[in-house]
């Protein structure tokens, strides 16, 4: 899937991954896609938790090699 935005949040905690994503969002449109890359197993929860929140919508979430990948498209 195509998408606007990179964010890389490997090595990252929580906290940090939610917080730098809410960051990158506000600075694209709406309707925009932002693909976020996270290693932090617990990104999972908090990114399904964060999008029904926001209102953003998750379109895709998934893990290779144990890295997370997550599609998010801005409100």
């Amino acid at each position: 899937m195509e998408f606007d935005k990179e964010l890389d949040a490997r090595g990252l905690n929580c906290p940090l991954p939610i917080l730098r994503t809410k960051k990158a969002l506000s600075e694209l449109s709406s309707g925009q896609v932002l693909r976020v890359v996270a290693t932090d197993p617990g990104a999972v929860r908090d990114f399904e938790a964060f999008a029904r929140q926001t209102g953003n919508t998750l379109l895709e979430s998934s893990e290779a090699n144990k890295e997370f990948v997550f599609l998010l498209r801005r409100k």
